[in-house]
């Protein structure tokens, strides 16, 4: 319903009674006046009440505190992590210092489009449109050039003041675990498609009662499809071993394990059951080396994954160097080396990627499935330790990793460092 102004009330009171007066000098009656006089009275005692609501409405408004002015505004800002900006007709008026470490110090009083130079956002920021509600923005390749932000544009305060709150949070992580499940699901679906391939066709061609009879060209097609099975077996084992590690993460293993027993155990499996090659892994272990915390059956994977690798992959004949020392702060360093071909440095980053492989042809003739060194990140990472991969083209390769000892044999460590020795006192 449309409300009048205090002139139009008065303008209306006017006319009223100038048509009263006329109405009389006419000769009407009185009823016939009045009750057309009490109706329009009554109209403008509620317009009356409407307009002067509408006064007060507009006063409260006026009275209203601006926000942005009040003078912790700024430590508001400041109490969210992401990058925060109030932007006012286009130009940065405040931003807090996520935003200024992402976009530069330099962004307040400066324009929106020049601090967030991305196409998608340039005309959210600088139109000055009334916003009904608030509107998300995906941008690509702000800050650097694989981040992923969503950029929150919401009105603040008066219409007319034209105010933004720009609210920047990074999803970069987002993407990149859902690109990671992606790749995973296509890398494992085609490892077992490729030899499950196989086993069929060959399954299809001893079937076929001609070329069933030779017997020279079964058995050779059992061997392959035999060979075929356990690759895919072993890839279902190191998966279902990697989701099984990865459930643990968060769940620090509590047991005590002797890491010495469990290297010389494991490096004699591989001398007695791995021919020459086995016989080429040479083992070091310093005395004395302390329990460290653990889970038996994962160190013990963990090593035959680094020690198969090597044997794998280091030139035949060469040494594979197994060393067990007392490493820093009480930790076990636990050091496999080869003498083979090395790993370029382009691929050392990505070596702990599932399936990823530096030579795909020659890890898979090798039965390789890729995810070894995936499976040995997650371990290290369970066990709240350090792994480090260093390789020289030519020379070969070195992991490296670093186990903490129990967690009661920690204290007594620092313990004694803080406390005073007997000749610390008298040297003073």
């Amino acid at each position: 319903m449309n409300r009048l102004t205090i002139s139009q009330i008065t303008a209306s009171l006017a006319m009223l009674l100038l048509g009263t007066g006329g109405a009389l000098m006419l000769g009407a009656s009185p009823m016939a006046i009045g009750l057309p006089i009490l109706a329009g009275l009554i109209v403008l005692l509620i317009c009356a009440e409407g307009g002067t609501a509408r006064v007060h409405e507009a006063r409260e408004a006026t009275d209203l505190p601006d926000l942005t002015a009040h003078a912790d505004f700024a430590s508001l800002l400041e109490g969210i992590s992401d990058p925060l900006m109030l932007v006012e007709r286009g130009r940065i008026v405040r931003a807090n210092r996520a935003a200024q470490r992402l976009l530069g110090n330099h962004i307040e009083g400066e324009d929106a489009r020049i601090a967030i130079r991305h196409p998608a956002a340039a005309e959210r920021l600088a139109s000055i449109a009334p916003l009904a509600e608030p509107i998300m923005v995906e941008l690509v390749g702000l800050g650097a050039r694989d981040q992923r932000w969503q950029m929150r544009v919401a009105p603040v305060g008066a219409v007319a003041d034209a105010r933004r709150l720009v609210h920047l949070v990074d999803h970069s992580g987002t993407h990149a675990a859902e690109r990671m499940r992606v790749d995973f699901v296509a890398n494992a679906s085609h490892e077992l498609r490729t030899p499950l391939a196989g086993i069929l066709g060959f399954i299809e061609t001893l079937a076929d009662p001609e070329l069933g009879k030779d017997g020279d060209t079964r058995q050779r097609f059992l061997k392959i499809m035999d060979g075929e099975a356990r690759r895919m077996q072993r890839l279902i084992d190191d998966l279902i071993s990697l989701s099984r590690i990865e459930s643990e993460k968060y769940r620090p293993p509590d047991a005590r394990v002797d890491l010495s027993e469990l290297a010389a155990e494991v490096v004699g499996v591989f001398r007695s059951s791995h021919g020459d090659r086995g016989r080429d892994v040479e083992m070091e272990i310093s005395p004395g080396l302390p329990a460290v915390q653990g889970d038996r059956a994962q160190l013990s994977q963990l090593l035959h994954n680094l020690i198969g690798n090597s044997i794998k992959y280091g030139r035949p004949g060469t040494p594979i160097h197994v060393t067990l020392a007392e490493g820093p702060s009480g930790m076990a360093r636990l050091v496999v080396a080869d003498e083979g071909e090395g790993i370029g440095p382009d691929h050392l980053p990505r070596l702990t990627e599932r399936f990823y492989r530096v030579d795909s042809g020659r890890s898979r003739a090798m039965g390789g499935t890729g995810l070894g060194l995936a499976i040995v990140k997650h371990i290290v990472e369970r066990h709240r330790g350090r792994f480090d991969i260093a390789s020289t083209l030519g020379k070969g390769t070195t992991i490296t990793v670093l186990l903490p000892p129990p967690i009661e044999e920690i204290a007594p460590r620092n313990d004694e460092k803080k406390r005073p020795s007997a000749l610390s006192g008298t040297m003073s």
